[in-house]
């Protein structure tokens, strides 16, 4: 998840005999160099691992807000969108394997410098730095939600400490996001090398399908018995604004498959070069799956009443057994998730900010400046604790994001890098897809933009959120 190459660093004895990746002179690494790489005793990683090391790129507090991309769009439109964003993104991803095969680069940011020179790869960092930092302040907005509770539409829905204790000075949002980040997240972050993810990647990805077990469970059983219905299978477009707000739903959709800036580090881990293809196709099929189950049965069970942030909706009765039991369960086991996830996000975070703000340091240096290393991370700290407690909710961040920064490292810039054909490898069909991929983005997102700004500066009476 980082951005410069580190190539430079590792002696060409030191590549695998089967790679393929190739160095190159920018710094660029996702996460520094082990010493048992540097000494030329590369352990290749293994394919289950990195399809759940790619998954759990994806899978983050995105999938909280799909059900509520159903109440907009509707059942049908909403799953054939995901499905449709699933094959966009494989062929995203595969482009830029492509390319960076044939510019000899093993890096997101090398190819962009190999195809724009520097500016290219200090645009790469700068969105990936933005990204990053929505995607944190998402995952600090939903665990503030879970454990102290949110309002929406003038409704409080409570938290699991506010169920637990009551409303006490305690458990209030910005107590709980300030203790969460003092000892939770500045420990995880403090931590400079991360030598073996595939262990923390199977759990938070298994804590991921918990959730989707239980709120497939608990809908079922709710259908069966008659106590609810099946929610509405179409979009319900009734005027000009209506049709302008489904756009709302693409940066939200984008945001939900972006991993583009972890694939060639994984790629690197493999000793069999062929092997990432099937491993991005078993990722993305993986998380289809989850986001398609969670969507619909999310809005199955709570229909027009879903919110923003779904996990806030498992705070009242839910009419079956245990239901209180259950709905902790759920709320707490996707906190650890996002708990598990965190580090891994915030290291990519501060690694590009470093590129930005130190571009001529060699590699490696920030870990050994524990000063530099503490203001960076001390300051992106903050930023996330001040943005989850000022933006009000996780669809605001995401079409922030998602419309911007997201929408560029997954789409723009890898159609922008095949329509440039630095290496002439580039088909008719290469162009075609490249450019339906700009034309989509551009014009989709800034709808979405549009509308947005249009919710927030013309409030109606009733005070609806811009998805509802």
């Amino acid at each position: 998840m980082t951005i410069v190459n580190v190539a430079d660093q590792v002696e060409s004895t030191h590549r695998r005999k089967s790679t393929n990746k190739y160095p190159n002179d920018e710094k660029s690494p996702l996460l520094p160099l082990r010493r048992d790489e540097i000494a030329g005793e590369v352990d290749s990683a293994s394919f289950a691992g990195a399809v759940f090391n790619l998954s759990t790129t994806i899978v983050g507090a995105g999938i909280m807000a799909l059900p509520a991309t159903m109440k907009v769009l509707g059942l049908i439109p909403g799953i054939l969108m995901i499905i449709f964003m699933a094959f966009l993104t494989e062929a995203s991803i595969e482009m830029l394997l492509r390319f960076s095969r044939a510019g000899k680069t093993d890096s997101y940011g090398s190819l962009m410098n190999d195809a724009f020179g520097n500016i290219g790869r200090i645009l790469l960092q700068f969105c990936v730095v933005v990204n990053n930092i929505g995607v944190l302040v998402v995952y600090m907005i939903i665990i503030g939600d879970v454990l102290s509770g949110t309002t929406s539409e003038g409704i409080h829905h409570s938290g699991v400490l506010e169920a637990w204790f009551g409303v006490q000075w305690w458990n209030g949002r910005f107590f709980i996001l300030l203790v969460s980040t003092l000892c939770i997240f500045s420990p995880l972050a403090c931590f400079k090398r991360v030598d073996s993810l595939s262990y923390t990647s199977a759990l938070s990805v298994a804590l991921a399908v918990v959730f989707v077990v239980i709120t497939a469970g608990i809908a079922l059983i709710k259908l069966v018995d008659g106590s609810i219905s099946m929610p509405r299978l179409l979009p319900n477009a009734t005027d000009m604004s209506a049709v302008w707000n489904l756009f709302t739903v693409v940066p939200v959709l984008v945001t939900a498959y972006i991993c583009h800036y972890n694939v060639h580090t994984i790629d690197n881990e493999l000793e069999d070069s062929t092997k990432i293809q099937p491993i991005v196709q078993s990722s993305l099929a993986l998380c289809s799956t989850v986001y398609i189950t969670t969507s619909f049965f999310g809005f199955l069970l709570f229909g027009d009443s879903t919110l923003d942030d779904v996990l806030s909706n498992f705070d009242a009765d839910l009419g079956v057994p245990y239901g209180s039991l259950l709905n902790d369960a759920v709320r707490v086991s996707y906190v650890i998730h996002l708990m598990l996830v965190f580090p891994i996000i915030f290291f990519a975070l501060r690694l590009n900010m470093d590129g930005l703000l130190f571009p001529n340091s060699p590699p490696g240096s920030l870990y050994s400046s524990n000063k530099r290393f503490s203001f960076i991370t001390l300051t992106l700290l903050t930023l996330i604790f001040l943005g989850a407690n000022f933006i009000p909710s996780i669809w605001d961040a995401f079409q922030f994001t998602g419309a911007t920064a997201a929408v560029c490292i997954g789409f723009i810039f890898p159609a922008a890098v095949v329509l440039r054909d630095t290496h002439g490898i580039a088909t008719k069909w290469d162009k075609i897809l490249s450019a339906f991929m700009i034309v989509l983005a551009v014009l989709s997102n800034g709808i979405a933009i549009y509308s947005d700004a249009n919710s927030i500066f013309n409030k109606d009476s009733n005070g609806s959120s811009p998805q509802s």
